[in-house]
Order: C-alpha cells, then sequence, then structure tokens
C-alpha cells in the first residue's frame, strides 16, 4: 500500500460532517481580519485579497513549492489570464502582515480554549514561553531590519528574526508570540506578552528569564497565574522554613537598580525553591516557583512540570525541521514580507496542531503521541484534492476514507530516560596502540 493510501485512513475527526480542516479557519474570521486592518479589496482582482490570505498560509504548508505554483496548484486565482509573478509580489505586498497576524490571535486565542482538557495540571493551564530564530534572505531591507549575528566566528551569512512565542506544553499549540530584531534580546522581544498571560496558568521558562522585573508583575497581575524556572548559580536567598525535604520557603532582596528602573517592584521577593539536581561538582541546583502550597502543588511533579519545558524547544524543532522542510531561509526580501511570513507560518502551524489535539483526543492519547509530520502531509494532501476535485458530492465520501483509521498517526510511547548517566565511549582503534618503552 502507497504512503498516501495509508495516510488515507485517518481518524473520524468530525464525524458526520463533510468539513475539513480549512473550516477551522472561519470564513468571517478572515473577513473581519482583512475589514479590521483596512485590506479588503475594494474591487475584484485578479488575485483578492482572501485569496492571499490562503496563499501566504499555503506558503507554510507547502515549502517546497514556488509562491506561482501555490497559488496554482490551490487554484487561489479567479478564472482568466495567467498570473504574472509581479502580480502575486504587488497583493502581498497590499496585504500586508496585520491581517494574518490579527488572524493568527484571533484563532489562537478560539482554539487555544477548546484543547483546555489536554493541557491543564492542578486547574493551572501549563503554559511555555521561549524563543527562536529565523534566517532571513539578505536584502538590504533585512539587514537593516533585522541584523545579523555577529561574534567570536565572525558574521552571520544571513540577518536573523528573533520571535518569542507563548505555547501550551501538551498540546503544543501557540498561543501567542512576538517579533524582533535579533539585536534585540530575548527578554525585550517577550516583554510585550507577559501582559496577555492567560489567568489560571502556570508559565515554565528557562533561567534567562528568571529576573524580578519580569516574573513579579506576572504573578501579581491577572488572577492565579505563577511561573515556574530553575534559578542561577550565584542566586542569594534566606530560608524563611523548610516545607519538606529539598523544599524551602525563601526570600530574595530585589536589589536597587531594578526597583529604580521598576517603581511597583517590592524590596523583597518570596518564592519557594525545590532541589532538583547536583552538578558533577557537587553543588545543587534548584527549580523556583510562585506557587508555595507543598500540600496543593508537590515538589515531586514540580520536578517533572520543568522537564515539560522542552516539549517547545521540540515544537520549534517539528515548525522548522518539518514544516519548513530543513530550508533556513525565509523567501521575503521586505521586513513586511517577512513579518507577514512568520504569521502566516505561525497560523499553519496551528492549523496542524488543531488537527493533531482532535486526533489525540479520539484516540485517547497525548498530542504528542500523534506525528507532526505524517499530519502535515495529510493536510496537504487533503488540500490539493479539494482544489483540484470539481465534484463536491465526492467529499463527504474521500473525507470518509480520508479518516478511516487514526492509528496510522499514532507514535510509539516515548522511551523512558535513562537512570544511570551517560558515558562516552572511546571509539575502537583500528591499530594497537604502540607499546610504551619500560621505564
Amino acid at each position: 500500500m502507497a504512503f498516501g493510501d495509508e495516510l488515507a485512513q485517518v481518524a473520524e475527526i468530525l464525524p458526520g460532517e463533510a468539513r475539513t480542516f480549512l473550516d477551522r479557519l472561519e470564513a468571517e474570521w478572515v473577513d473581519e481580519a482583512l475589514a479590521k486592518t483596512g485590506t479588503a479589496s475594494v474591487r475584484k482582482r485578479r488575485l483578492p485579497a482572501e485569496q492571499i490570505v490562503w496563499l501566504v498560509i499555503g506558503m507554510a504548508m507547502m515549502r517546497n513549492r514556488s509562491i506561482l505554483d501555490v497559488v496554482d496548484k490551490l487554484a487561489l486565482a479567479l478564472p482568466g489570464a495567467a498570473v504574472a509573478p509581479s502580480a502575486v509580489v504587488q497583493a502581498r505586498q497590499k496585504l500586508g502582515p496585520k491581517p494574518i497576524e490579527w488572524l493568527f490571535r484571533q484563532s489562537a486565542q478560539r482554539w487555544t480554549s477548546t484543547t483546555a482538557a489536554l493541557d491543564e495540571w492542578r486547574g493551572l493551564r501549563v503554559l511555555g514561553v521561549d524563543g527562536t530564530r529565523f534566517a532571513v534572505a539578505d536584502s538590504d531591507a533585512n539587514k537593516e531590519a533585522f541584523h545579523k549575528h555577529t561574534g567570536g566566528n565572525g558574521t552571520s551569512a544571513y540577518p536573523l528574526m528573533r520571535v518569542v512565542a507563548v505555547m501550551l506544553l501538551n498540546s503544543r499549540l501557540c498561543c501567542d508570540a512576538e517579533m524582533g530584531s535579533f539585536g534585540e534580546s530575548e527578554l525585550a522581544v517577550a516583554a510585550p506578552l507577559w501582559e496577555r498571560i492567560a489567568d489560571n496558568s502556570l508559565t515554565v521558562v528557562d533561567k534567562g528569564f528568571f529576573n524580578a522585573p519580569t516574573l513579579v508583575p506576572l504573578a501579581m497581575k491577572g488572577t492565579n497565574r505563577h511561573w515556574l524556572t530553575r534559578s542561577r548559580v550565584n542566586t542569594k536567598w534566606k530560608v524563611i522554613r523548610e516545607l519538606g525535604v529539598g523544599d524551602q520557603l525563601v526570600e530574595l532582596s530585589i536589589d536597587s537598580h531594578a526597583r529604580r528602573n521598576k517603581p511597583h517592584l517590592p524590596k523583597t521577593w518570596t518564592m519557594r525553591a525545590i532541589h532538583w539536581r547536583d552538578r558533577p561538582d557537587g553543588t545543587a541546583k534548584y527549580l523556583v516557583t510562585s506557587l508555595l502550597d507543598p500540600a496543593t502543588h508537590p515538589a515531586d511533579e514540580l520536578r517533572k512540570m520543568y522537564v515539560e519545558r522542552w516539549e517547545q524547544e521540540l515544537a520549534f524543532d517539528d515548525l522548522k525541521t518539518e514544516q519548513l522542510e530543513g530550508s533556513h531561509v525565509l523567501r521575503s526580501r521586505r521586513p513586511e514580507g517577512v513579518r507577514q511570513e512568520v504569521w502566516g507560518t505561525l497560523l499553519a502551524y496551528n492549523l496542524i496542531r488543531l488537527e493533531m489535539a482532535a486526533v489525540a483526543q479520539k484516540a485517547d492519547v497525548a498530542p504528542r503521541r500523534v506525528s507532526f509530520l505524517q499530519s502535515l502531509r495529510l493536510i496537504r494532501d487533503e488540500w490539493l484534492w479539494l482544489a483540484d476535485t470539481r465534484t463536491p458530492g465526492a467529499i463527504p465520501q474521500h473525507l470518509a476514507r480520508l479518516r478511516a483509521n487514526l492509528t496510522r498517526l499514532i507514535l510509539p510511547q516515548r522511551r523512558k530516560r535513562p537512570t544511570q548517566p551517560r558515558v562516552v565511549k572511546p571509539r575502537p582503534r583500528k591499530y594497537d596502540s604502540k607499546p610504551q618503552p619500560a621505564n
């Protein structure tokens, strides 16, 4: 059986309905995105604005195809004369990034609410915040907007865009994102995100975000918003009381420089410090969190929860390696086009993850057990088939056949992490070592 035939046997995600993944992105949202950003088509063009929205998503889904090929394969243009390459460029420029950004935020807010049961731990939605970077085309405009990385090994070949995303760590849906130049720090790019973190949540971050100006407001503002991270090596605190074995309530002093820049910060900062593991030299590593009650949020569970942070790294890898097919440079040569392309990439990524979450719920497995690569291939095949078909009556039968057996998308259980420390074994020698002379 061919691979395409195997993928044609996928779960009946939407029983009794002739719907596709395209219906996830409601037509009213697209119209509203164009209206709210002032980019709706005034007259019917060869490539109307609503079709360009789908083109941007198609570019992110079908990285191995040229933009004109995407237009052709998805039948995006109105019937008539052939579309010139310049018309596609002009249409993308006219649309700009704002409608795609609005559409991403609107859909993310709606879609992430559908996976609440998958993403909760003890009544809190578990989120991650982390950054990644994208290389962009080496044009003068992109170099000025995004900057190249300069280090000990010289200057990077391409300008780099920095993206910081908020992600649900189980379903791996992207809730929110900000983007900026590589010349800006990850903390600076992430700054607007903290105000928008959902209530009743636990945000897991790496130690680069462990600072009072970021985490104190996160816990103080909103409702029941908490954080979990690692402490730095040089972090000093005063122990208030012992909460259990390797579990302490501690107090840190917030330095005067931080309080001058952020006058709302208190002089001291109370948190919980949990022994995590020891370094090779015997010094201890600690997790720190705003969850202060050991009975409600046990230390052992928090230790396991911190490891979930790496799910976001795996999600970025899926996006870059599978969805973008390992292509390390984005297509667009202008900053506005780059931003449009990245918002479209995140939107397409969420469409894939949403289908995966539906399959996971139907199969009663964790979303990470569903193959991202096979789901992506399935969605591409489905979209191309729907664009090419001229027999709407065949769609229900096609979808029923397409979603007949969800087990084709389910991955085996992950192997447990080894309990013994890793050992680097020496490579075998081709020849015996030269004997050493006797003393």
